[in-house]
């Protein structure tokens, strides 16, 4: 599979490039964190009001590391705690966008950050944020459950294959 494709964002031409490991960008290039949190041998699923059943993750909160985001995305969207780390990040390209404004809260090439999370604790589903409900799915059926691009399933891999320290 590619580690580049081209996805519509809501009628926008946005490039993707997925890149595994290495170091984190720029904090102020970082528009969002995302994270496959597993548990058991699954893999956790939120259903996103108005997307379907994603990843849980979401915008960086000022003051926060994007470490802290992720562990507050998990807990908020899929009501789970756990050891993170590191898996990559994903390059967010509009240099093709021609709807691209450079005003806009996006820079002209950003990064969301992934991280693998070995869930410790799984609290009760209170559907307090904007999840309606979340899943434990097997790895092999992820990619027919999540709605989202075809590079989320090699994060998946990179995901399973990945061990080492955690935060």
């Amino acid at each position: 599979m590619n580690r580049t494709i081209y996805a519509d964002w809501n009628g926008q031409r946005i490039k993707l490039t997925w890149l595994p490991g290495g170091e984190q960008p720029d904090p102020a290039l970082v528009t969002s964190v995302h994270g496959i949190c597993l548990h058991q041998g699954l893999v956790l699923a939120v259903h996103v009001q108005g997307r379907g059943y994603n990843v849980p993750g979401g915008h960086v909160e000022p003051g926060e590391t994007p470490e802290e985001a992720f562990h507050r995305e998990a807990l908020e969207e899929g009501s789970v705690k756990g050891m993170i780390s590191y898996l990559g990040k994903m390059e967010v390209s509009h240099e093709e966008n021609d709807k691209f404004d450079p005003n806009g809260k996006y820079p002209m090439i950003g990064y969301q950050l992934f991280y693998r999370m070995d869930v410790t604790e799984r609290l009760p589903f209170n559907r307090e944020h904007e999840c309606l409900s979340r899943i434990w799915v097997e790895p092999e059926e992820f990619g027919y459950v999540v709605n989202d691009h075809e590079l989320v399933g090699r994060v998946l891999r990179e995901a399973l294959q990945k061990e080492g320290k955690r935060r």
